[in-house]
């Protein structure tokens, strides 16, 4: 705020500027005036009449500066207060976003934090899977185990469809060989056997194949070993009068049965020939679910003759059922006979007493009615 303060330096030079005016324009009238008449009460009286004029500017300049005065502390109280709920607003949508942030924040972390979890459980699940593949990588290298493995996927697919009589693992045949499986069903077809195989080093270097001619030669070899164990299940699991006239070969891969038949179905054709049936892990458990259809029906074949000499006994009591009834309906007739003629004598002694009651008793018994006629 701007105070303007009038000193007495001030007013003297103000008093001389209107002096030196004052006197150039006397002497500027002079000459223009003949014979002017100076008077000195007049001069006196235009510098008390500009000390009253410069006064009241004075006091109008401060009345100025004090109404400047009051309108800027107004002005500045209500831009304070202005300033203040700026300030408390922008304090307030600060807390808020800080809080809001901060929430945000617990949240991302909280969210990161299970994130985390799943991926060290994955992390887990992913060593654990390596250990199992390199576990699987040492059992298929080795045949024995890797029979051993295809006959433990056989089995398993076998229980869960079939009930415990209709099948019979390792089981030994006339010839002396051991089938994996036999699924006991009745004439026709007989007992059939599943072997499993697994061509695990020719499908192997068929999936290294680089080039197409390495691709034929490998999938030349694939064939060779399946004809091999084709050939093998025809002369081994086979036998007239023991087993049925056809067996399955179970490949405990999905990926070398659609392989066969997708770009060797010369191969497929020759098992056919031999009547020796490859099956995948998903035709097996199609195949299984057959098996037990025919078993069910074989089960109600076997029971239809107790079946029918059940409904014939049944139909006998029905019989003789109806012929007990229609006895106890004669009798039934007799007693509502026997019923109606007691109420017939009732009926008739009831009005022979209603009769008696009708007369007058009289001395004379020989003048009296005929009670007896």
């Amino acid at each position: 705020m701007v105070v303007l303060r009038w000193g007495m330096t001030d007013i003297i030079l103000i008093l001389l500027l209107v002096l030196i005016a004052g006197f150039g324009a006397f002497f500027l009238g002079r000459r223009a005036a003949p014979a002017p008449k100076v008077e000195v009460p007049q001069n006196d009286e235009a510098l008390t009449s500009l000390k009253a004029q410069l006064e009241m500017l004075a006091n109008q300049s401060a009345t100025n500066q004090a109404q400047m005065a009051e309108q800027m502390q107004r002005q500045e109280a209500e831009l304070s207060k202005r300033l203040g709920e700026q300030l408390g607003t922008m304090s307030e949508r600060l807390s808020q976003n800080l809080t809001k942030q901060t929430q945000s924040t617990h949240e991302n972390l909280k969210s990161l934090a299970e994130r985390l979890a799943v991926i060290d459980a994955a992390s887990q699940q992913i060593t654990t899977l390596t250990t199992q593949v390199s576990s699987l990588q040492n059992i298929l290298s080795n045949k024995t185990e890797r029979g051993a493995f295809g006959e433990v996927q056989l089995e398993n697919l076998v229980r869960d469809v079939l009930p415990p009589n209709a099948y019979e693992f390792q089981h030994q045949l006339s010839n002396g060989k051991r089938a994996d499986c036999v699924l006991r069903l009745p004439n026709p077809p007989g007992d059939i056997v599943i072997d499993a195989k697994f061509p695990l080093e020719a499908w192997q270097q068929l999936q290294s194949a680089a080039s197409e001619a390495e691709k034929q030669v490998a999938r030349k070899a694939l064939g060779v070993a399946v004809k091999g164990h084709v050939r093998d299940i025809q002369e081994k699991y086979i036998i007239a009068g023991e087993t049925a006239e056809s067996a399955c070969l179970f490949l405990p891969s999905e990926a070398v049965y659609a392989e066969l038949h997708a770009n060797m179905q010369s191969i497929v054709e020759d098992s056919y020939k031999a009547r020796v049936w490859i099956v995948s892990p998903t035709t097996m458990m199609a195949t299984l679910n057959t098996v037990r259809a025919i078993l069910r029906d074989a089960r109600m074949r076997e029971q239809t003759a107790v079946i029918q000499a059940e409904i014939i006994k049944l139909i006998e009591d029905v019989v003789r059922l109806d012929k007990r009834v229609d006895q106890l309906g004669r009798h039934f007739g007799q007693a509502q006979k026997d019923v109606d003629d007691i109420r017939t004598s009732t009926g008739k002694i009831t009005r022979r007493g209603e009769r008696i009651g009708e007369f007058d008793v009289i001395e004379d018994a020989a003048s009296g009615p005929d009670l007896l006629s």
